[in-house]
């Protein structure tokens, strides 16, 4: 299992839209500048995360995006499954049709254990929790980077 560009980046643009909330809407721009991405691969990402209500567009001159949910509301979990989809470590674990060993195969027992772990720790980790990390580095640091 390896988490892309699109699970990590997705990831940044809510990190970016939860730290500016107070602010006017972000424009795709400034997500681009401060997040070194292209963009045009953030929008496309972004019609991911406002079409399951993460975020949500403000249209006209003022326009932009804003985070839609509380950060702690939005796991770690909801973020890697919507921009990559379901979390599986090995296909037999989400699709065990695919193998025809899965019934009688003791290795998936332990793939599934692992994948019910992985996917309990990013469940129980929060937005809110990845930016509380953040300000604690930036306030020991004197900076922070938000590059996942």
């Amino acid at each position: 299992m390896k988490i892309s560009t699109k699970g990590r980046y997705g990831l940044r643009i809510l990190m970016d839209l939860a730290l500016h909330q107070s602010e006017k809407p972000r424009l795709i721009r400034d997500i681009a500048k401060s997040q070194q991405i292209s963009e045009k691969y953030i929008s496309r990402l972004v019609i991911a995360l406002r079409k399951t209500g993460m975020i949500r567009s403000v249209r006209g001159v003022n326009g932009g995006f804003h985070i839609a949910m509380k950060p702690e509301e939005i796991t770690l979990l909801d973020v890697i499954e919507v921009m990559e989809g379901p979390l599986s470590i090995v296909d037999c674990v989400s699709m065990p049709k695919k193998c025809t060993h899965s019934e009688n195969c003791t290795p998936r027992e332990v793939w599934c254990k692992l994948n019910n772990d992985i996917r309990g720790l990013m469940r129980g980790t929060t937005l809110a929790d990845i930016l509380a990390s953040y300000e604690k580095q930036k306030a020991l640091n004197g900076n922070a980077d938000y590059c996942i």
